[in-house]
């Protein structure tokens, strides 16, 4: 049987959204989306884009998976998948966004499970394997040390910075960027605090968004 709660809140939506926003969904089939923001997030339950940003149909092109990473452009095997890759590539080359936020957050489950070296929950392991992109990430901060909180924000911090870099080895987002005709950002919310941090790309710093 179909999840209650899904129904249910697919009659709130006929009764509600659908009914304010109709002349715009029926926009956006005719002439299909053109948003200007790319979202790369992470799948957690508790950190939807469009929530946070309070976003309407076809403003934001998300993208989600664990732990908000963005793995290296790489050419490989025709067995190989690349679903974050192809994500960004029709979102910078097909919808040609102007925008790219890496978005992170508190309480990451899969920074996580790295940091504490959890078992895998399958014998394939795919979460460990994904996971393994930040290694060298972790291998930079150095050791946790006493504050083993700290550590893990900025293993949290440095996983958007990651992913960041990453994004540049994508020729088409390296040459818009170039030309101006591409942002990267990087941002981090804070789940228990709804607080949203920006990172500062003079400072390298994740700082608390203030309204001027």
């Amino acid at each position: 049987m179909f999840p209650q709660r899904l129904t249910d809140g697919y009659k709130a939506f006929l009764d509600g959204r659908l009914t304010r926003e109709r002349e715009r969904y029926e926009e956006l089939a005719e002439k299909g989306q053109h948003p200007e923001i790319m979202i790369i997030g992470c799948g957690d339950s508790r950190v939807a884009p469009e929530t946070i940003f309070d976003a309407g149909p076809g403003e934001m092109f998300v993208i989600r998976n664990i732990a908000n990473l963005v793995p290296p452009c790489e050419s490989d095997t025709e067995e190989s998948f690349h679903g974050t890759s192809a994500a960004i590539e029709f979102g910078v080359n097909a919808l040609e966004v102007k925008h790219i936020v890496v978005l992170g957050h508190a309480s990451c489950g899969g920074v996580k499970a790295f940091a504490d070296q959890a078992p895998p929950l399958t014998k394939r392991d795919f979460i460990g394997k994904w996971m393994s992109q930040i290694a060298p990430v972790a291998e930079r901060l150095g050791a946790p040390g006493d504050d083993r909180q700290g550590w893990i924000r900025r293993l949290e911090w440095a996983v958007v910075e990651h992913s960041m870099a990453n994004l540049l080895t994508f020729p088409a987002v390296q040459q818009r960027v170039q030309d101006g005709r591409l942002t990267v950002h990087g941002a981090y919310f804070g789940v228990a605090t709804g607080l949203l941090f920006l990172r500062n790309s003079a400072t390298g710093q994740f700082e608390p968004y203030c309204e001027n």
